[in-house]
C-alpha cells in the first residue's frame, strides 16, 4: 500500500522594518509623526547597463503617536510590503550622477492581506543596499 506524504510549506510573511521617523506638517499647520519604513533587499536590473544592483524600497506612513513612541519603534518589523504605485509623472535628480529622470511611480505600504495602500511616497533618492 502506498502512503501519501503531505508536506506543508509555510508561506513566509513579507515584513518591513521601521527605520526612522519624521515630523510633518499638515495643511492646517499642526504636526504629526510619519514613520519611515524599509523593505528587504531586492535585486533590480538596470535599464541602461543591464547590470543588477541591490536596493531597498522606502516609504513613509502617518502615525498617531509622538516622537518617544516613534523612536522606540525603530527596528520593529511590520507584516506587509512596500509596493510600487503609478502616479503623475515628476522629475527626479539622481544625486550620484546628476541625471534628471522622469518618473511616474512611487512607493506605498500595503498591509498583509489588504489591497489598500498607505503613505504614497515619491522617490527621493536612489539608495544602493
Amino acid at each position: 500500500m502506498n502512503e501519501l506524504l503531505l508536506i506543508t510549506i509555510k508561506k513566509l510573511k513579507n515584513m518591513v522594518t521601521v527605520t526612522g521617523y519624521n515630523e510633518r506638517q499638515r495643511k492646517d499647520g499642526t504636526t504629526f509623526i510619519a514613520l519611515e519604513i524599509t523593505s528587504g533587499v531586492e535585486l533590480i536590473q538596470s535599464n541602461t547597463t543591464g547590470r543588477y544592483y541591490a536596493t531597498v524600497r522606502k516609504c513613509s506612513i502617518p502615525s498617531t503617536f509622538g516622537i518617544e513612541v516613534a523612536e522606540s519603534l525603530i527596528g520593529s518589523k511590520i507584516a506587509g510590503e512596500i509596493v510600487k504605485v503609478i502616479v503623475e509623472p515628476y522629475e527626479f535628480v539622481n544625486k550620484t550622477t546628476g541625471e534628471v529622470m522622469q518618473l511616474q511611480h512611487s512607493y506605498a505600504y500595503q498591509a498583509e492581506g489588504s489591497l489598500e495602500t498607505i503613505g504614497v511616497t515619491p522617490v527621493r533618492e536612489l539608495e544602493m543596499a
